[in-house]
C-alpha cells in the first residue's frame, strides 16, 4: 500500500468538502484533550457545539475543577452521555490540578488512568497535542479501516493493533484526522459518497456496493 498516496487522497477529498475535523487546529493540550473526551459517542457536529461553549467559559484545569457539575451539564448538553462526562470532566480538573501541577500528562499510562480516558482518547492527546506517534482509532478509523480491507477487526482496539503492523510509522499521526475527515464526508457510517469516492477502486466494501453484492 502507498501510504502517502492514500492519506492525501483523504485529506485533501476532506479538505475540499470542509470535513470539521479541519476546521480549526488545536494545540492545547488541555482544550484537546477535554474536547476528545466530549466526542467519544457523539457526533461530530454536537461535539464541535458544546466544545465551543465550554472553553467560552473554561480556560484552565482550574476552572473545570471549580465548577459545578450542573454547570459543565449545562455546557455540554447535546454530546452523548453529557451527565456522566460532566462528572468525569469536574474529577479531571481536580486531578489535573492535583497531581499534574494543572498540566495534561503526555505519557499514554498517566492519561490512561485520568476519567473519561481510553486508548482513543489517549492517542488523539498524544499525536495532536504532543506530536508523539500515535494512532487515535475511533469509529471512523475502524469503519474505513475495515471498508478498505486493510484490516479485519471487530474492535477499535483491534484495529489500532492491526494497524500499527501495516502503517509505516512516520504516518501513524495523520491516520486518524485523515480517515475522520474522510468518514466526516465521504465514507459515511450510512449511505457513504461511493460513486464521489477516489478510493473505490481499491474498496472491497465500495467495489462491492457499487456491483451491487
Amino acid at each position: 500500500m502507498d501510504w502517502e498516496w492514500l492519506i492525501n487522497v483523504m485529506e485533501n477529498e476532506a479538505k475540499k468538502r470542509n470535513a470539521a475535523v479541519f476546521w480549526k487546529s488545536e494545540r492545547d493540550p488541555f482544550k484537546i484533550l477535554v474536547s476528545a473526551i466530549l466526542s467519544t459517542r457523539t457526533r461530530d457536529e454536537a461535539t464541535i457545539e458544546a466544545s465551543e461553549r465550554l472553553f467560552r467559559v473554561v480556560k484552565t484545569p482550574e476552572d473545570l475543577a471549580r465548577m459545578k457539575v450542573e454547570e459543565i451539564e449545562k455546557l455540554i448538553r447535546g454530546v452523548g452521555f453529557y451527565r456522566e462526562k460532566a462528572k468525569k470532566l469536574k474529577k479531571l480538573g481536580e486531578i489535573l490540578v492535583k497531581e499534574f501541577n494543572s498540566r495534561v500528562p503526555d505519557k499514554l499510562e498517566d492519561l490512561l488512568k485520568l476519567p473519561g480516558v481510553g486508548r482513543k482518547v489517549a492517542n488523539v492527546v498524544l499525536a495532536e497535542a504532543f506530536g508523539k506517534e500515535a494512532i487515535a482509532v475511533d469509529t471512523h478509523v475502524h469503519r474505513i479501516s475495515n471498508r478498505l480491507g486493510l484490516v479485519e477487526t471487530k474492535t477499535p482496539e483491534e484495529t489500532e493493533e492491526e494497524l500499527k503492523k501495516i502503517v509505516p510509522k512516520k504516518y501513524w499521526r495523520r491516520v486518524n484526522k485523515a480517515m475522520v475527515g474522510f468518514g466526516q464526508t465521504i465514507c459515511k457510517p450510512i449511505k457513504p459518497k461511493c460513486n464521489e469516492c477516489k478510493l473505490v477502486e481499491i474498496c472491497k466494501y465500495g467495489k462491492s456496493l457499487l456491483k451491487g453484492g
